[in-house]
């Protein structure tokens, strides 16, 4: 089977390893290239990746043993008061796009983190990113807030959509 033509079934949602970062920054570049994924300009490298996440909820979606996306969480504030809070992110290999990959990875982003104690989860989408956002919203997450101007991205000022999703079953006691 070659790598562009897996259906959504075939799938695997796994833990993240270290040994899968070559393929997580090969997405993740791949995502800053669109200019609509991020406000970076270049993915970090290894340490600096994985000291500004959680070590919890790294997440990677495989077809037939290959990378095909991935998505984590990173901490909001180091105050303990937001300890259940956390950013997310979520990434998709452009030939796995459309796919349901997204979805699949998202869904059990929330799943894990729930199981991890999170209420909160938040996430910083440019507007004209349409199916991210439709792709937040079909799990739960609802448009918050606009940042306008929040950052530059090659010398364009950009808007960032603040959307956050709230556990119906963490934080509800």
């Amino acid at each position: 089977m070659s790598k562009t033509s897996f259906a959504p079934m075939d799938i695997v949602i796994d833990i993240m390893r270290p040994e899968d970062w070559p393929a997580v920054k090969r997405i993740y570049e791949e995502g800053v290239a669109t200019g609509q994924a991020t406000l970076e300009t270049a993915a970090p490298d290894w340490r600096e990746w994985d000291a500004a996440h959680l070590q919890v909820c790294r997440l990677v979606a495989r077809a037939d043993d290959e990378v095909v996306g991935w998505a984590a969480l990173s901490p909001v504030s180091g105050r303990c008061v937001y300890a259940g809070v956390a950013e997310v992110s979520i990434y998709v290999a452009e030939h796995a796009r459309g796919r349901g990959v997204g979805k699949r990875l998202l869904t059990a982003l929330v799943e894990a983190s729930e199981t991890e104690g999170f209420w909160t989860l938040q996430a910083g989408i440019f507007p004209e990113n349409e199916v991210s956002i439709r792709l937040h919203r079909s799990c739960g997450f609802r448009i918050v807030g606009r940042r306008e101007r929040i950052g530059r991205l090659r010398g364009v000022w950009r808007d960032v959509l603040l959307l956050e999703r709230r556990s119906r079953v963490v934080g509800r006691e």
